[in-house]
């Protein structure tokens, strides 16, 4: 049975018990600087607002890794990492490669954190992504990466995000995406999980940032496919109200209500991008 497989049957299982509980949404396209960028509306946030309250009231927080929950762990990725589902899916298949030990969220990711994307990619079509930090999005402190099946709507691109990335084609190493108004790196081309950790280590460094204690100097965004990898330097977690982590950098919003809907209709996407990444930077 390949991952992608185990995928499905866990993703049945965990409906079934009920240990699975899917966010409904309302898709709305916000078209912006050639890009259709993909808003969900998020209908039904009961649930997941219960269980953090519930964390909240624990005289110690709670760390819903350590160990995953049986109904929702699909496969031992390898003696570092495992895959679990996201209990709160909104897009069905959401995967997360999880160290099987503590790690905080914010360290550099490593050779095992590559491994363990590589191998999630290799066997799902999708985008992996890591939010490094509570300001890039990330919600939980032990370290998990990410990964949801494409399209990520329906419809082309996949990405949304990819119309802008088109004149990164063929270019060699770290580059700089001129349709970007923000601090980025861009790199084209895959690999193995050492290619993949060679270019995570060039986008750091094209982007602006060092290594302080094993930590990057500023949180960010990482994004990757078969085909590509984007990194991007956050300066605030929120645009307003609005929660940004980095399928955000994708082309794929969330909202909560019809008011910050308004509000990033108002502003556009590619500001809302703009104001919560680093300034821009010249490579």
């Amino acid at each position: 049975m390949t991952l992608a497989d185990a995928v499905t049957a866990a993703t049945e299982r965990a409906l079934a018990s009920g240990a699975l509980e899917p966010i409904a949404t309302e898709e709305t396209v916000l078209p912006d600087a050639g890009v259709r960028f993909l808003v969900r509306r998020v209908s039904t946030l009961a649930q997941k607002d219960r269980v953090r309250q519930q964390r909240k009231e624990a005289r110690r927080p709670v760390d819903p890794f350590d160990p995953p929950e049986p109904a929702l762990t699909v496969a031992v990725l390898s003696e570092t990492h495992v895959a679990v589902l996201n209990k709160f899916p909104v897009l069905r298949g959401h995967l997360l490669a999880v160290t099987r030990r503590f790690v905080d969220q914010e360290t550099l990711l490593d050779a095992d954190d590559m491994a363990a994307l590589s191998l999630c990619l290799a066997s799902i079509d999708g985008l992996a992504f890591y939010n490094a930090g509570a300001v890039a999005g990330a919600s939980q402190a032990h370290k998990h990466l990410q990964v949801v099946p494409l399209p990520l709507g329906a419809g082309a691109p996949r990405v949304p995000i990819e119309p802008l990335l088109a004149d990164g084609a063929g270019c060699d190493g770290a580059t700089r995406i001129a349709a970007l108004p923000f601090a980025h790196a861009f790199a084209r081309g895959a690999g193995d999980a050492a290619a993949r950790l060679d270019a995570y280590w060039a986008l750091l460094a094209a982007a602006g940032l060092h290594v302080r204690d094993g930590r990057a100097s500023a949180p960010y965004n990482l994004l990757a496919t078969r085909e590509w990898m984007l990194l991007v330097p956050r300066a605030q977690e929120r645009f307003g109200s609005i929660s940004v982590n980095a399928l955000g950098f994708a082309g794929s919003l969330f909202v909560r209500d019809a008011d910050e809907l308004a509000a990033l209709r108002a502003a556009g996407p590619i500001a809302a991008l703009r104001a919560v990444a680093r300034p821009d930077r010249p490579l």
